[in-house]
């Protein structure tokens, strides 16, 4: 007994020597997660994590107009100025498709950091603060256009969230929201899920066809710190059994495809996005404030592989 309390505390010490957590978070149905821990810090405001399957991350800092790559465990600058790039997303052919935040959404060639703009306005006039996106198998895009960092009074007169299709026609889905923010689709594709920021219900729309939705329903309200309150969300991912990540003021709530709070995950500041990385797709990278975290888990995310034509 004395071997097993000497042995336990020595892993603690250890563990303050490495800053790696010992903790686990356990979130129930799904298994053990690993604590967060730091990969890097010193940011002013990080978002949009993106990893392309073949040991890169990207991600950006939005005030610093910057994004970044870590490759082999080194930092480095990828583009500079990004236009204030927020949400990012590797394509099924390596491009990184990026929403900036100064108006339009584009694809980065990973090799050359050449872009090519995707959608840069919507019926003659530009986007508001295009914020974050995801793909579907066509090579269709996703993507909302929230005010974060947008003109005033608003280019679009609204805030809304959109679809790209791969010939380049782009429609207007919904403007009902409350500053739609984080968007992600379904494993099977079949359903949309939009998180807004400056309102407590994470909405759901079943896909008729590539770009058209039925009309939303509320999916999951998302904890409050305070009873009452009203607070939303931000960034979203999706692991391949359909359970949603959702980043808010608690931490990462994990929600199960039938809208069911598992657990929530907290970290060390308030995220601001996520998504699944590393080779065998089990460890999330969060963006939080001014710092990098990786969690292990013990379940892949779903990564989507459809690629995107620029016309």
């Amino acid at each position: 007994m004395k071997d097993s309390v000497l042995a336990l505390l020595i892993m603690f010490w250890l563990a303050g020597l490495t800053g790696v957590g010992v903790a686990q978070t356990d979130v129930k149905t799904i298994g053990t997660f690993g604590e967060p821990e730091l990969v890097f810090d010193g940011f002013q405001f990080t978002e949009g994590p993106a990893d392309d399957g073949h040991g890169n991350l990207y991600f950006t800092d939005i005030p610093a107009n910057r994004i970044y790559q870590i490759t082999d465990g080194k930092k480095n600058v990828f583009v500079e100025p990004s236009l204030h790039c927020n949400g990012l997303m590797i394509d099924g052919a390596g491009q990184l498709l990026a929403c900036q935040m100064d108006g339009q959404l584009v694809a980065y060639d990973t090799a050359t950091q050449k872009s090519t703009v995707l959608a840069g306005a919507y019926k003659g006039a530009r986007f508001n603060a295009c914020n974050d996106l995801v793909v579907d198998r066509r090579g269709g895009v996703y993507f909302t256009d929230p005010h974060y960092r947008a003109p005033d009074p608003l280019p679009q007169g609204t805030t809304a969230f959109y679809y790209r299709a791969n010939d380049g026609t782009i429609t207007r889905l919904g403007d009902d929201l409350d500053a739609p923010n984080g968007i992600i689709l379904s494993p099977d594709e079949k359903t949309l899920y939009v998180v807004p920021s400056q309102q407590k219900q994470v909405m759901a729309y079943q896909i008729q066809s590539p770009g058209q939705i039925s009309k939303g329903h509320v999916f999951f309200e998302m904890e409050q710190k305070q009873p009452g309150g009203n607070s939303g969300g931000d960034g979203l991912t999706v692991d391949r059994a359909g359970n949603l990540y959702i980043t808010t003021g608690l931490g990462l709530q994990v929600v199960s495809p039938g809208g069911k709070l598992l657990g929530v995950i907290e970290l060390p500041q308030q995220p601001a996005n996520v998504t699944f990385g590393g080779e065998d797709q089990k460890i999330l990278y969060v963006t939080a404030r001014t710092g990098l975290y990786q969690i292990a888990s013990p379940i892949a995310g779903h990564r989507f592989t459809g690629s995107v034509k620029s016309n």
